[in-house]
């Protein structure tokens, strides 16, 4: 959650919707596949594609955030534009971005935009890895498969949409269909998935990198998934399939690749690109809020909140989303009012609500913990839910309004309604040396000593990250020891 205030409808939504216009064409037609040279049924042009890339790219940037470092962003950008110069469809108009986002993820979008978390660049070791995860995303954009699952999504979207768009309080309950929009446009088939991998590995050496690049990418998503489960929000583990197999399928491709060249004339640039990530935010930023155990902290806009124990905790760019544990009709919300209007506190927060559809059944106005606030009981219909009531409190701080509030079917209310109404008692202003106290977990590089291990190297580091995830960062097995002398990442508080 930023302090930025964005429009209320998220990208996923008006990707949706964008979608949708586009699909809605006369016509269908047959195209030939860039990739394959074969006449498949196609719904969208090429212009199509740039057209749905650009109107989605904006809303996804202002949801998601751009990572604030434009050498980085830059870097990225020209590794991404040599892979693209060489691939089947160079005339596309190419962009390349860091998201300020944890996840390790990696993306694309129709008509040649491509996106690549700070999150993974975290977890790869070479320039040539980072140019396999490019050029996989590339190869999405040049075999149609983005334009594919777009279409695939279309009657999907359309109801998750209208349901969303009718009460978008109401929009986690849109989430149930096709495990939520965060992946409706995001998820490939097996097929498709080594199709990019092929790819991948190919535009690489095209352009000098070692197409062993691709293979480390895979290795450490491996090593990822032995330690992750593939529950929670969307990343690259949720929307990609497992990378054992896929090791195995693109090997032969690697191979003959490898042995077009000389080894000595491949290119893995691994200290330069460490150098370009020394420094990298690790983590939350600071700047969205950081989670706490069952707490959510902003030391930006200098409040906390603590919410129920147990119920996981989900920090957006525009909104906390909070679940109740096995239900996910039980949730609590937290985002920044956008420009409320009334006469009063109390006028401002049921127009608010009222233009998201929702009834007030009963309030008053009131304080939390010193600060103006206005509590009410509401009431909306949603589709295949049914009534649902939710308990919210508009609270004001440092001219600022927040809507912090619990929702569910009318049936669970009553049980939930003790839980929901302690997290409001507990939204406080948050004091400035708590808050300046909080800053970004970052990397950076350290040598390995005789008789090191991971725990030793995490613990002598401040222990921010776990021994066997500190391995993995580094590409290495949890039961691998550090090689003595080898520069590794570990992770740091921010100064």
């Amino acid at each position: 959650m930023t302090a930025r205030q964005h429009p209320r409808r998220p990208w996923r939504q008006a990707a949706a919707i964008a979608v949708i216009a586009a699909l809605a064409l006369p016509l269908a037609s047959c195209a030939t596949n860039p990739v394959t040279g074969k006449n498949e049924f196609s719904l969208m042009s090429e212009a199509e594609e740039i057209r749905v890339g650009t109107e989605t790219d904006k809303e996804l940037r202002a949801e998601m955030g751009v990572y604030d470092d434009p050498a980085l962003q830059q870097y990225v950008s020209d590794v991404g534009t040599r892979l693209a110069a060489v691939s089947q469809r160079p005339q596309l108009p190419w962009h390349f971005a860091v998201l300020d986002v944890a996840d390790v993820n990696a993306f694309a979008l129709p008509g040649g935009y491509v996106y690549i978390t700070r999150g993974l660049l975290a977890y790869l070791d070479t320039e040539a890895e980072m140019a396999g995860v490019l050029g996989h995303e590339i190869g999405h954009v040049n075999a149609r498969h983005s334009a594919q699952g777009y279409t695939r999504a279309v009657s999907v979207a359309a109801g998750a949409v209208l349901t969303s768009v009718l009460f978008p309080k109401a929009a986690p309950y849109a989430m149930g269909t096709a495990a939520g929009l965060n992946i409706l446009f995001l998820k490939y088939d097996r097929a498709q998935e080594v199709q990019s991998d092929r790819l991948g590995a190919e535009y690489t050496a095209k352009v000098g990198w070692s197409p062993k690049g691709m293979e480390g990418v895979l290795e450490a998503l491996n090593r990822l998934e032995a330690g992750t489960d593939r529950r929670g929000i969307p990343n690259w583990l949720a929307t990609h399939p497992p990378s054992a197999d896929r090791i195995v399928k693109v090997d032969p491709a690697v191979q003959a690749l490898l042995a077009s060249r000389a080894p000595a004339e491949w290119v893995e640039n691994r200290d330069p690109y460490l150098r370009r990530i020394d420094g990298l935010m690790f983590g939350e930023n600071p700047r969205e809020g950081v989670v706490r155990g069952n707490t959510f902290i902003h030391p930006d806009l200098r409040f906390k909140v603590r919410f129920p124990d147990g119920w996981a905790i989900n920090n957006g760019k525009t909104e906390v989303l909070v679940k109740a544990p096995g239900d996910e009709q039980a949730v609590m919300l937290l985002q920044l009012v956008d420009k409320p209007e009334g006469s009063s506190l109390a006028a401002a927060a049921q127009k608010h609500m009222r233009d998201d559809g929702f009834e007030l059944l009963r309030g008053d106005t009131s304080t939390v913990n010193g600060l103006p606030c206005f509590l009410g009981t509401y009431e909306a219909t949603v589709e295949d839910v049914g009534i649902v009531r939710m308990q919210a409190a508009h609270i004001v701080l440092d001219r600022q309004m927040y809507l912090l509030g619990g929702l569910t079917p009318r049936s669970q209310f009553t049980a939930r309604r003790e839980a929901i109404a302690s997290s409001i008692a507990s939204f406080a202003p948050l004091g400035r040396e708590e808050a300046a106290s909080i800053r970004p977990s970052r990397l950076t590089f350290t040598a390995v000593r005789q008789g090191d291990t991971w725990a030793a190297i995490a613990q002598r580091n401040g222990g921010l990250v776990k021994p066997p995830f500190l391995a993995v960062l580094n590409g290495f097995g949890p039961d691998e020891p550090p090689p003595v002398g080898r520069r590794i990442k570990v992770v740091v508080a921010g100064r």
